[in-house]
């Protein structure tokens, strides 16, 4: 089901502040900026490598607003890994097959994701712990 770890996502008061430390320490280049008001965050993603199944990457994440998923998350834990998402063929049919497993989705269907992918988000109480995303990377 899965082609690759898409993916890190990491919270962060600052995104400039992280892409400086990311892009220093680790040489990783940034490919795409997204201002995304539904999911009420600033972000940045960071070219890691590319495989057979896509491109891997570190997708930094500044809160809009205090009161937005990633602005509860800092607030709660600090700055730090937020999710975990994973590459797959088809989100749909990925979302199908694992809620048929008893796993709880938090999204009913695909929705916009960065860099024009089309993102799910499935229930961390589901999946020991951790919030992971499902994420189809868009058609090149």
């Amino acid at each position: 089901m899965f082609l690759r770890i898409d993916h890190i996502g990491i919270a962060c008061r600052d995104l400039e502040e992280k892409i400086e430390l990311f892009s220093r320490l680790f040489e990783l280049e940034v490919v795409a900026r997204e201002v995304n008001e539904e999911q009420g965050v600033k972000e940045a993603m960071l070219h890691i490598a590319d495989g057979e199944g896509g491109g891997s990457y570190i997708q930094l994440l500044e809160p809009l607003s205090d009161d937005s998923p990633v602005g509860k998350f800092l607030a709660k834990r600090g700055e730090g890994v937020h999710h975990v998402a994973f590459g797959v063929p088809d989100v749909a049919d990925a979302m199908s097959q694992i809620s048929e497993k008893g796993v709880r989705l938090l999204d009913e269907r695909p929705r916009h994701g960065s860099m024009g992918s089309e993102i799910a988000f499935l229930h961390p109480k589901d999946v020991g712990g951790m919030l992971t995303e499902l994420v189809q990377a868009a058609k090149r």
